[in-house]
């Protein structure tokens, strides 16, 4: 079936909450299935899927929501309390404001704990949930950054970076500097990018630099949400093991779709949390890292149009 962008309907609302506006951006027909994409962070933004995925999927047959946290990207608050509590409250209030009863959440990275705990919360108003590269068990992510960068340092024979690790593996592991350090090895390692990308790939990642969406919010990195989400939620021990299984046995559909050079995950976690959602619930991509709905797009929309409608 063919979906013509012309007559795709693009909405735009600034929704108000609190007296603060919530960036939120619509595509598509409102009479298709809907589906909110929660962005990753804490403090990043959605503009990398709105340019590269949202209006595609939209002419899929989607509507597709966009929309950035309280007081990260574009819906700045300087009163933002950086809890899950407003977060889920503000991630309900948007399914008011576009008149949904019901969506799937697509959820890429630290998005996914958030989609997580909202259809804990609020079962009846989630069809499916798509948890994309998204952690499970940080603590376990850590440890995968730390031996992997160590065995890239080890073979360059990288004494100076090997000692930087060693100093890290003294510190306490709940801690927002201990989580920072491991982020900062896996961006300076390339675990968030794929070495072989596909054709597809090449060409989306190509219009990054004259973009004007990604250029201006791609490289936005707020420091204040990921402050505010450690003291009020200590993310950083964040394990949602249980949560899931208890959520797969009360039949709740969550899936997963993870790139095999995704350098947060060792495969034995993505085996693992294969193992609780099911086989068939979970997709396990070559040529892809991070981002999976660029890396391998074209699957990821398969899939979507399978789980989500």
């Amino acid at each position: 079936m063919k979906f013509l962008v012309s007559t795709t309907i693009l909405i735009f609302i600034s929704i108000t909450l609190s007296a603060q506006s919530i960036y939120s951006k619509a595509f598509g027909s409102k009479s298709n299935p809907a589906v909110i994409f929660l962005h990753g962070g804490p403090g990043y933004n959605s503009s990398v899927f709105e340019a590269t995925t949202a209006q595609r999927l939209a002419n899929e047959g989607f509507y597709v929501i966009v929309y950035d946290r309280r007081g990260e990207g574009r819906s700045t608050d300087k009163n933002a309390q950086y809890n899950y509590t407003e977060t889920l409250t503000d991630l309900n209030t948007l399914f008011g404001q576009y008149g949904i009863k019901k969506a799937s959440l697509i959820g890429h990275s630290f998005g996914g704990v958030v989609a997580t705990y909202f259809v804990e919360k609020y079962p009846e108003k989630v069809n499916s949930v798509i948890l994309a590269g998204a952690p499970i068990n940080l603590q376990e992510s850590f440890q995968t950054i730390i031996a992997s960068s160590k065995k890239i340092y080890e073979n360059k024979k990288d004494s100076v970076n090997l000692r930087y690790v060693a100093m890290l593996e003294k510190m306490d592991k709940t801690s927002l500097e201990f989580s920072s350090y491991c982020f900062a090895h896996a961006m300076q390692n390339g675990f968030y990018s794929t070495k072989t990308p596909t054709e597809e790939a090449k060409q989306l990642y190509g219009t990054f630099p004259t973009d004007t969406l990604i250029r201006k919010y791609g490289r936005q990195m707020g420091y204040q949400a990921p402050q505010g989400f450690w003291k009020n939620e200590k993310y950083t021990s964040l394990d949602l093991t249980n949560l899931i299984k208890k959520l797969v046995a009360q039949k709740v559909k969550i899936y997963g779709v993870y790139g095999k050079e995704d350098g947060l995950y060792s495969s034995e976690q993505v085996q693992k949390l294969q193992t609780i959602l099911g086989t068939e619930k979970l997709k396990y991509y070559e040529n892809c890292s991070h981002n999976v709905f660029i890396d391998q797009q074209a699957e990821f929309i398969k899939q979507l149009k399978l789980w989500c409608k």
